[in-house]
């Protein structure tokens, strides 16, 4: 691995276009060039940003947040689609790596995914938040451990995870172990108000300080109006202010540019590679600093493949053919 190299990165904090799948994958486009004009080789986009965050599941109540639900379930990303190939075009037109959060459906699911595109357009990742927080799941199923992937990129080994993942220790370490340079974390923002900023402030900066890596984080703004458009109800519109805080750490643990707390905009640093071996020098927990003898964490990576019955045949009217079973499996009817 290169730890000598240099890599601009770029983190956004943006606002989706309500409702409309097509009108915030435009936001994403613009922003990439946008980030690319900046010289940034890499982007990271907010949780679930495509087509937006599910801030409805906060403050509604399940029994009437069926509507909204089948809202996004219209709106949300299919992968492959025409909206993840547009994202792959822009990746590929202008030679960077993007990181973007989706509501991916697949059937009749919905998932919290993140999505890692490399300079040439390849998908390199498809993972899904493999535990969805609180409320949301009302919204989304689990992912699976296929997802705790660090992957080789045009900027070095890239790995993600979602919000409160970054509160399960084993899966962070799970990155950690397959030598992770940058971690891309992704937050929805406009929620919970200043406590939540400050717990993404010491989350994403211990993760730096722990895996000796860099963190990209990005979370996602909500304007005013559109807290408006989410609940009339000014005592649950106080629950969907604050949360922002788009930053970039280094290995040390420090800010690399002022963080973005109100509005849109996009966070820009170079990473210096070199701080990696500066900060593992003194301690590598998965290396000189690690004791397996002691500690030990083991990974299921198989990915979830669906749920299959096995040992009988269905008939055709749906049932069980029971004659496929050994007699001793046939109970009372053996």
């Amino acid at each position: 691995m290169d730890y000598s190299r240099k890599v601009r990165a770029a983190a956004v904090q943006i606002s989706p276009v309500l409702f409309s799948r097509d009108g915030t994958t435009e936001k994403v486009l613009q922003a990439i060039a946008n980030a690319a004009k900046e010289g940034a080789q890499i982007v990271v986009f907010p949780e679930t940003f495509i087509p937006y965050y599910p801030y409805f599941s906060f403050v509604q109540p399940p029994v009437m947040m069926g509507k909204e639900h089948l809202r996004l379930y219209e709106e949300a990303v299919v992968v492959p689609s025409p909206v993840t190939e547009a994202v792959s075009q822009a990746a590929r037109s202008h030679s960077i790596v993007v990181v973007l959060g989706i509501n991916e459906r697949d059937g009749g699911s919905l998932y919290n995914t993140q999505l890692i595109f490399d300079a040439d357009g390849t998908l390199l990742l498809k993972r899904r938040k493999i535990t969805p927080t609180y409320h949301e799941r009302m919204v989304w199923g689990q992912g699976d451990g296929a997802g705790l992937k660090v992957v080789d990129s045009s900027v070095g080994r890239v790995g993600a995870l979602a919000c409160w993942e970054h509160y399960n220790p084993l899966a962070r370490f799970a990155l950690m172990a397959q030598q992770e340079q940058i971690h891309c974390a992704q937050f929805p923002g406009s929620l919970v108000g200043q406590i939540f900023a400050d717990q993404i402030e010491v989350t994403i900066r211990h993760h730096a300080l722990e895996s000796g890596c860099f963190v990209i984080n990005a979370t996602g703004w909500l304007s005013p109006e559109q807290v408006t458009q989410i609940t009339s109800d000014e005592k649950l519109q106080k629950a969907l202010s604050g949360g922002c805080n788009t930053a970039i750490i280094s290995p040390e643990g420090n800010h690399l540019c002022p963080p973005i707390t109100d509005g849109e905009g996009m966070a820009i640093a170079d990473l210096d590679f070199s701080l990696i071996t500066k900060r593992k020098r003194m301690m590598d927990s998965i290396g000189h600093y690690a004791r397996p003898d002691l500690l030990q964490a083991h990974l299921n990576a198989e990915p979830f493949a669906g749920f299959q019955i096995k040992g009988f045949e269905r008939g055709l009217n749906g049932f069980p053919n029971y004659e496929n079973f050994p007699s001793q499996d046939r109970g009372a009817e053996a």
